[in-house]
């Protein structure tokens, strides 16, 4: 996700509750509801053949010694057959957060997309819990406590949102795995996907990192439309 490997660049409704592996009449348990996002996720990988987006990443940091800012606008193209490629359109405001936060936020995507097997929400990294379900965005869901099964880089801890008709990931809020720097005191993640042309991609990301002499950065990510192509 691309807001945990964010928070490694500062550094230098419910109604039921089930285990993981129960389920509630007619409802699937936790497991069912993984195993059926990832199958989903996989059917719809295999139609989908290239996509590309005009991002614009910004960042906000309040704190010693002084508020800071910068900007920047990335076409992002997605090959089924190479992976993700990244280009810088523009950057503007303080060179340091653009060298520490934007440009190694990209770096850190691209670095996670070549290991999909080690960023994936599946058993092999999560523990899942049922917590509920609500309306989320006009459509039901089901929401999910979610642990790492160990303190991967790109891994996170928190709830995230299962569209229940589409099995898709919807919302994610959670805080990374492991804290990638002893100058992070915590970092807050928000990550929301919706649905273009029947594929499941991310919309917005915000990530509050705080640090330990008091300051505070914001990062956002806005992925702008979609141009896709498919099966």
């Amino acid at each position: 996700m691309i807001a945990t490997a964010a928070a490694i660049i500062l550094s230098g409704p419910a109604g039921f509750s089930q285990t993981a592996g129960s389920a509630s009449a007619g409802k699937p348990s936790a497991i069912e509801i993984a195993q059926r996002m990832q199958q989903n996720d996989l059917l719809r990988a295999e139609k989908l053949v290239r996509y590309q987006s005009t991002r614009h990443y910004s960042v906000e940091y309040h704190g010693f010694p002084k508020s800071l800012a910068a900007a920047m606008d990335v076409e992002v193209t997605f090959d089924a057959a190479s992976g993700k490629s990244f280009r810088i359109l523009s950057e503007s405001g303080s060179k340091l957060l653009y060298d520490r936060v934007l440009k190694r936020a990209v770096e850190s995507e691209e670095e996670a997309s070549h290991h999909p097997g080690e960023t994936a929400l599946t058993e092999a990294n999560y523990k899942f819990q049922l917590l509920g379900g609500e309306e989320l965005y006009g459509r039901p869901a089901y929401i999910l406590r979610v642990e790492p099964r160990k303190p991967g880089k790109f891994l996170y801890k928190g709830k995230v949102w299962v569209d229940s008709a589409d099995y898709a990931l919807e919302r994610i809020e959670a805080q990374p795995a492991k804290s990638p720097s002893f100058w992070i005191t915590r970092t807050q993640i928000e990550e929301v996907y919706g649905p273009v042309e029947g594929f499941w991609l991310p919309q917005l990301n915000r990530s509050e990192t705080r640090v330990r002499l008091g300051g505070a950065a914001v990062l956002t990510i806005h992925y702008g439309s979609y141009t896709i192509v498919h099966r």
